[in-house]
């Protein structure tokens, strides 16, 4: 229902109406796959032409997996507010974030296997990699992570090789509360800790190594 803050579907810009449409595409993705049938019901759903609709993604499938992709990030930020995460340490963080977005797409996990492998065909493997770097990168934003460094890099790395085996676990997962997954994602992060660990303490046990420049400087200075 439109409200002050909300235009009405038919006064919406394409890019309101792209926001507006991702999540309705995908209940009739389960069925009709990434189309032009799904996008259609999406569009009736929200009450405007189905001609409009489909200008709000001229790539076809890949924008409308793109799109509601970005409404998933959406909605895990709006779970997760700073009180919320600010309570949390931080392997819980991210674990509650992943399982939140996993939780969310459940009615849909159909459309998700049919939208990961649209995004597996070659010409949409750029797109893949920019969109799981994205979900990697909100889900640490999400998390309080404001590191601005290689951290920042090999964080997001990590965690999309996390989310992406956890995912192709759960896309398989017939477990009573998805149980199969969170036992998977538990022992993920675990690994991860555990190198996270190894790395300080790589990193501590270099910083106390002898500086070759150090010894260098003294041969070629010695001390008087």
């Amino acid at each position: 229902m439109a409200t002050m803050a909300d235009p009405a579907p038919t006064e919406m810009t394409l890019d309101e109406l792209r926001a507006a449409l991702a999540p309705r595409i995908a209940p009739n993705a389960v069925f009709d796959g990434w189309s032009d049938k799904a996008l259609a019901m999406a569009a009736a759903e929200l009450g405007v032409p189905a001609p409009r609709a489909r200008l709000c993604f001229p790539g076809g499938a890949s924008e409308m997996i793109d799109a509601w992709f970005d409404a998933i990030d959406r909605a895990a930020a709006a779970a997760f507010p700073l009180e919320r995460v600010e309570a949390m340490k931080i392997r819980e963080r991210i674990r509650e974030i992943v399982m939140f977005r996993l939780e969310l797409v459940q009615p849909q996990k159909e459309a998700l296997r049919r939208a990961l492998a649209i995004l597996a065909q070659p010409q949409n493997l750029a797109r893949a990699a920019r969109l799981g770097w994205r979900a990697a990168d909100r889900m640490w934003r999400i998390a309080g992570d404001r590191a601005t460094d290689f951290n920042h890099y090999s964080k997001r790395v990590i965690l999309m090789g996390v989310y992406g085996s956890t995912t192709l676990v759960y896309l398989d997962d017939g477990s009573d509360g998805l149980a199969a997954t969170r036992a998977f994602l538990d022992r993920r992060i675990d690994d991860v800790m555990r190198f996270e660990k190894v790395k300080a303490s790589w990193r501590g046990s270099r910083e106390r190594l002898p500086s070759l420049s150090r010894f260098l400087g003294r041969l070629r200075y010695p001390a008087v």
